[in-house]
């Protein structure tokens, strides 16, 4: 079977609010806890910049804690606050700048993610909207915030965001996916607030807009804000924030009204139609560019043959397959940007060996790429 790319698409130069980016390609955010003492070091900035210099756009990091003492669960995650870890963010910065690509850090808080009596803040425990676990029951070693301590979470967002503008990064992103604190206030399971920041659909999103809005204070008209939000979660990959387009919409709004300037829709199989009872043509990223009309960033098992967390090979739908039809889609206008992980968490030479039409020379993905360097 013919293995070679024949499509243009992906390697447009393309808007990215006023700036420009070389390609179509995202580096999708993936956590590597390489950076000890959360502080990313010459290591990292050697891994991004060779992503940067083979055909990648635009590369969002890993995902990189806000100045919480709960936000994340390990020593080696890279923290975003502290001038020693964003001296090293920042030479990662002038790394990729100089290898021709465009950078944005993923600001995150885990929430009721983390376990009670996680480095680097073993005393620390973790917070949540309602002291609710992922599972939906209360537990008492998840703290409950209140509603100062929301006021002052949403502080630490936008601190990190004038930081991000500070020392040269291209815009933020904001983790609102997978189960963790953004998309814990989104979620009813794990959102029984009776303030302002919790409700119905709608009424859930003003955590997320009063954090765009604190950081759009900081940042201006002109910095990009990407904010990622999923439907599953880490703890159950059926879940739905949304049942259909009508709640989708009610999910998204308040977020465009907000400020957010583009959204990564994060799903596991960038293929599959997001609701089974409307247009099937449509993911997650379609109906998200649909009802909004912002840009949306695609991203589901591009590069690889078994879908994530998938025990099925999934190889009567081939690599070259999946290209074809996002670059049906793309032309088609249901996204603008495709992001790429765990492919390029193997090869940092991917796009382009995938440009050149040298797919068979790519190093494929296995459990052990995790552990890469490169």
């Amino acid at each position: 079977m013919d293995q070679t790319y024949v499509g243009h698409t992906l390697f447009q130069s393309v808007p990215f609010e006023k700036e420009m980016l070389t390609s179509r390609l995202v580096m999708a955010p993936m956590t590597r806890m390489f950076s000890p003492g959360g502080i990313p070091g010459e290591n990292v900035a050697h891994y991004y910049r060779k992503r940067a210099e083979n055909g990648i756009g635009l590369i969002i990091t890993e995902g990189t804690a806000i100045n919480h003492p709960a936000a994340v669960q390990s020593p080696d995650i890279p923290r975003f606050y502290g001038e020693d870890a964003l001296n090293g963010w920042a030479h990662v910065v002038h790394e990729v700048h100089e290898a021709g690509g465009k950078i944005i850090p993923q600001l995150w808080h885990v929430g009721a993610a983390r376990k009670a009596g996680s480095e680097p803040n073993v005393e620390a425990p973790p917070v949540s909207p309602s002291g609710f676990t992922l599972k939906g029951k209360s537990n008492e070693k998840i703290k409950a915030l209140t509603k100062q301590e929301v006021l002052d979470m949403i502080d630490r967002y936008a601190e990190a965001a004038a930081n991000a503008k500070r020392i040269g990064f291209d815009g933020i992103e904001l983790h609102g996916a997978h189960g963790y604190l953004i998309d814990q206030f989104f979620w009813e399971r794990t959102n029984k607030r009776n303030d302002e920041y919790g409700g119905n659909i709608g009424e859930r999103t003003q955590f997320a807009a009063d954090i765009v809005r604190a950081c759009r204070k900081e940042v201006g008209p002109d910095f990009p804000i990407v904010l990622r939000f999923s439907q599953w979660k880490g703890t159950d990959y059926e879940a739905k924030l949304a049942n259909n387009s009508n709640e989708l919409e009610q999910l998204l709004s308040p977020l465009v009204e907000a400020g957010v300037d583009i959204f990564h829709c994060s799903t596991r199989r960038i293929w599959e139609p997001e609701f089974k009872d409307e247009d099937l043509s449509l993911n997650l990223a379609g109906w998200t560019k649909r009802i909004t009309k912002k840009p949306t960033i695609a991203v589901g098992s591009v590069g690889i043959n078994r879908a994530y967390l998938s025990n099925q090979d999934n190889a009567d739908r081939t690599i070259v397959d999946k290209l074809a039809m996002i670059d049906e889609k793309i032309e088609a206008g249901d996204y603008d940007y495709v992001a790429v992980g765990r492919a390029l968490l193997a090869d940092p030479e991917w796009a382009i060996k995938l440009k050149n039409g040298q797919l068979d020379r790519v190093t494929h993905y296995t459990k052990e790429s995790e552990n890469y360097l490169i």
